[in-house]
């Protein structure tokens, strides 16, 4: 809506780094004052909801350094630049659970705090899944563990606070309300 549009006066860049930059604008404001927004901008992600043949959710642990204790989410990568987001989520896959898919099914996308990032994570469902042959590698810097949980004990795990990310929330109810898992 063009009524509550916000006019950037200028950028000013904060921070560039490997997975985030930071700017500051200056912004005029519908009522013609101004104001600044911090921003973080982000290349975007995917995330994967794979289900295996004996109806269980992938899932990975992963230590977050932000929150300085490990969580239990989807399967999730940054998107590289130029990079499709089906490319992005069938290598996502395969680096962090050691599964491959013939068949990956793109759900929706979404922001994930857009009051401050630019961030939009793409989802996708992989539900023909086999091993791979030979595990691919993760990126040198992130180290994971990869287990399989059924929707009972997923949604457990959101009462554990052990799942408190939205994807992972997101990709819970959503495989309640598809009905996928019996």
């Amino acid at each position: 809506m063009k009524r509550l549009e916000e006019k950037t006066i200028h950028t000013t860049p904060i921070f560039q780094g490997k997975i985030i930059n930071v700017q500051v604008d200056e912004v005029e404001l519908p009522d013609g004052k101004t104001s600044k927004r911090e921003i973080v901008k982000h290349p975007g992600a995917v995330a994967i909801i794979a289900i295996t043949k004996d109806q269980n959710i992938v899932m990975v642990e992963q230590f977050r350094k932000p929150l300085e204790k490990s969580i239990i989410e989807i399967p999730a990568g940054k998107l590289e630049p130029g990079e499709e987001p089906m490319t992005c989520a069938k290598r996502e896959l395969e680096e962090e659970t050691g599964y491959t898919s013939d068949h990956l099914e793109f759900i929706t996308s979404f922001y994930t705090s857009p009051g401050f990032a630019d961030e939009i994570i793409h989802i996708y469902a992989a539900r023909n899944l086999s091993r791979l042959e030979v595990q691919k590698d993760l990126d040198e810097d992130e180290f994971v563990e990869v287990m399989e949980c059924s929707l009972e004990e997923a949604e457990q795990l959101e009462k554990e606070h052990k799942i408190q990310d939205a994807k992972t929330a997101f990709a819970i109810q959503y495989v309640k309300a598809q009905g996928w898992m019996k």
